[in-house]
């Protein structure tokens, strides 16, 4: 560091000390808990104990400078010193036990004074590496029995324990540490990032993201699609006002933003024909214009009739009050009568215009990112239909709307009446459902024959038990090519997802009826069921509960049969299309499988068809918690059987699973359990953490690595699959058109 890196350094240092300090000048243990906020007790007082090097019980500010010049500044050796201290939990400290720690720790005087103080037998035996790696366990939020954590502490210890004597010494953990070298890159302690000063701005400042050339190549679509739509905005308002100029300045305004109006309270309709849409991904339209952006676009002219409807209202009221200057009517009676006369339908222009004002705002509102994402679905529901009023009103408030409404608004209601036809077409019954981790419902549905979709496809269902008029959509979770079933993963987000979760997690009620071997036939059944359901456990029941199903709908994931490397991210309850496609691809991938007949040697041969031109698939699953992972471990697991056997160009499918709850390898409270994780998942070829062949990673993704890999992995074009938060598709967006990717976000 330079001397004014280190001068703002210890100025920043100083001022957060003085922030937990309090009037003694002295942290206590329980205020260093607090500060570095450690979910596990053991390594704060493991921690606390090394930074009091004067054993006064409490942390003075040189105290902290000498112990954080070493985490922050100081050599790999001096940290894993440090490290070695935490791990030797024993108090004993013998006169040898002393000279040999002062003597591996004479480069670091914040060593050597604390080594009598809190140094231990010198050794690592088993138990103290199973009290330590207890508590990594429960600092990274991981729960495993007590026969697999003695087994990460035996995989550990016998890794380690080279000359086997019995104990781990400080030769032989630095030894095993040097065998991880991703692990020594940056050593610290995460939750001590507290004490580092915040990033300075002086980094080189590069060209804003939206004018790089990467960013208008891979939104060409897009951007032509919205520059053409602005061209077309402007000469329909220039149009009007031209037409108007004998009406004055405001009047002109005023006519512009109508007509502006009467094109986009249309052509927002337009972009939500779901089936028209679904039938447009199948031609070269999909090539021409962004449909796989068509919510973002109806947002788009969301907020342009929003922003018209202000401009227009406005700019009329000014005109009334210019008017009641000349005339004998009020502003008031101009704006709230109908006395002027103004309006087609028996002068009514002005009180539909105010309603239909109130109304629009209304209805932007409750569409907003903070009422659909806060639990309160159902008002973003119920308010957006009131675009029935919105057209209704726009018929009476403007002569000439009909005009641009009748094509469109036939379109429409044609949608409407197949939708309802489809969904009461045959009988849907729910007849299994599991309750999964993080109040998760997933839901099996007998599906119709006549029932057709793709990879990726969505539907909207209608649960009458759970709410008789509310329909709500959801990604579907099973392949195409499974013909008997269907399956939805809903994942409990708002009041309808909970109520849905809750009615199924109640025991079956038993329905009294009249007919009495019906009856008993009725309770016949239920008990068989119940008798099943039992091996599977309380959380899965059969049952025969009605449903209905409007779709299916396309999405940007149709898409990736026709990329040839496929890069899938899914983000928590985000792998839902993404479940239905992994088994898409495979039951194509079996398909193509080869077997010889003399040595049963199987492989698969990398061919392009029609049908998939795909040559590689990275599959990309982020997780908070180690739950989560159980909604479709079954799933992954078959996937990884079927590619037991090697391939000719390497694996078809890799899968890369991260928990952002569990510390990253480098951090000092994790990186024992994460060594004894890796050495374990090598020894019985399968990860501790979800059972899978795949190891899990802690943390997040570093994704500038991440495509950098696949980049370098030359299998051809790159498209990037994602479904998740919006913030995480902000960050994964920018790396992708970094890297020139094609980048596809799930919106429905």
């Amino acid at each position: 560091m330079s001397l004014d890196e280190d001068a703002r350094w210890l100025e920043w240092v100083t001022k957060q000390f003085e922030s937990i300090a309090g009037d003694d000048k002295e942290i206590d243990i329980d205020e260093f808990k607090t500060a570095l906020k450690v979910k596990e007790s053991f390594f704060a007082e493991r921690f606390f104990a090394l930074f009091d090097s004067d054993g006064s019980s409490s942390i003075s500010l040189d105290e902290l400078l000498e112990a954080l010049d070493l985490l922050i500044h100081g050599s790999e050796t001096d940290k894993l010193k440090f490290l070695f201290q935490v791990y030797d939990v024993d108090g004993r400290c013998s006169k040898h036990t002393q000279d040999y720690i002062v003597s591996v720790s004479s480069s670091c005087s914040f060593i050597n004074s604390s080594c009598c103080l809190f140094a231990g037998s010198g050794s690592i035996d088993p138990d103290e590496l199973r009290t330590v790696l207890k508590s990594c366990l429960r600092e990274s939020a991981i729960s495993l029995p007590e026969e697999k954590l003695d087994d990460l502490t035996l995989a550990l210890f016998e890794s380690a324990d080279k000359d086997n004597s019995g104990a781990i010494t400080f030769e032989e953990l630095k030894a095993e540490l040097e065998n991880f070298p991703e692990v020594m890159e940056n050593l610290t302690i995460s939750a001590a990032n507290w004490l580092k000063p915040p990033e300075s701005d002086q980094k080189k400042r590069h060209a804003p993201r939206y004018l790089t050339r990467a960013y208008w190549h891979n939104n060409s679509r897009k951007l032509l699609f919205l520059c053409l739509y602005a061209c077309l905005s402007l000469l329909l308002f220039i149009g009007a006002v031209l037409q108007h100029r004998q009406g004055g300045a405001w009047y002109m305004v005023a006519k512009g933003c109508g007509q502006c109006l009467n094109f986009n309270c249309t052509f927002v309709m337009v972009l939500m024909l779901r089936r028209c849409l679904t039938w447009l991904r199948a031609t070269w339209v999909v090539r021409v214009l962004p449909l796989d952006q068509n919510i973002l676009l109806h947002q788009i002219v969301g907020y342009a009739i929003l922003c018209y409807t202000l401009v227009h209202t406005t700019a009329h009221i000014f005109n009334f009050v210019q008017l009641s200057h000349s005339s004998e009517f009020s502003l008031w009676e101009y704006l709230l009568t109908t006395r002027p006369g103004i309006g087609w339908v028996k002068g009514t222009a002005s009180v539909t215009g105010v309603v239909l004002q109130v109304v629009i705002c209304l209805m932007v509102l409750c569409s907003s990112t903070f009422v659909r994402r806060s639990g309160h679905f159902e008002v973003f529901y119920w308010s957006h239909l009131s675009y029935v009023w919105v057209w209704s009103l726009l018929m009476v408030h403007c002569a000439n709307f009909w005009k641009w409404f009748v094509v469109p608004g036939l379109l429409f209601l044609l949608e409407k009446i197949v939708g309802i036809a489809v969904s009461r077409m045959g009988g849907l019954y729910i007849v299994e459902v599991n309750l999964l981790p993080s109040k998760v419902t997933h839901l099996v549905i007998k599906r119709p024959q006549f029932f057709h979709f793709k990879p990726g496809d969505y539907v909207y269902i209608n649960i009458p038990v759970i709410a008789k008029y509310e329909w709500h959509p959801f990604t579907i979770s099973s392949a195409p090519e499974q013909s008997d079933s269907l399956w939805l993963h809903i994942r409990s987000m708002g009041q309808w997802t909970n109520r849905l979760y809750e009615y199924f997690r109640q025991p079956e009620s038993q329905t009294v009826s009249p007919k009495r071997l019906a009856t008993s036939l009725r309770n016949r059944r239920q008990l068989l069921r119940a008798q099943v359901s039992a091996k599977f456990g309380e959380n899965h029941r059969f049952c025969n509960i009605k449903c209905y199903v409007d779709g299916p709908f396309g999405t940007p994931t149709r898409q990736i049969f026709a990329s040839e490397h496929a890069v899938l991210i899914g983000a928590g309850i985000g792998i839902t299309p993404f479940a239905s496609i992994l088994q898409s691809i495979m039951y194509r991938y079996r398909r193509r499988k080869q077997n010889c007949p003399s040595c049963n040697y199987s492989w698969c041969e990398n061919i392009k068809d029609s049908e998939m031109k795909l040559r590689k698939v990275d599959f990309i699953w982020i997780n908070r918690d180690q739950k989560s992972f159980e909604w479709f471990v079954s799933l992954l697991t078959k996937l990884e059987m079927d590619q037991a056997d090697e391939e000719p160009e390497g694996r078809f499918l890799e899968m890369h699973m991260y928990m952002t709850s569990a510390l990253s390898k480098n951090d000092m409270k994790a990186i024992g359990l994460q060594m004894a994780l890796d050495l374990l998942a090598k020894k019985e070829k399968r990860d501790s953490i979800t059972g899978l062949r795949t190891r899990t990673q802690p943390g997040r993704p570093e994704w500038g690595k991440v495509f950098q890999k696949v980049s370098e992995e030359k299998k051809g074009k790159v498209h990037v699959f994602y479904c998740g938060s919006p913030a995480l598709a902000k960050v994964i967006k920018a790396q992708c058109e970094h890297f020139g990717f094609n980048f596809y976000k799930e919106n429905f």
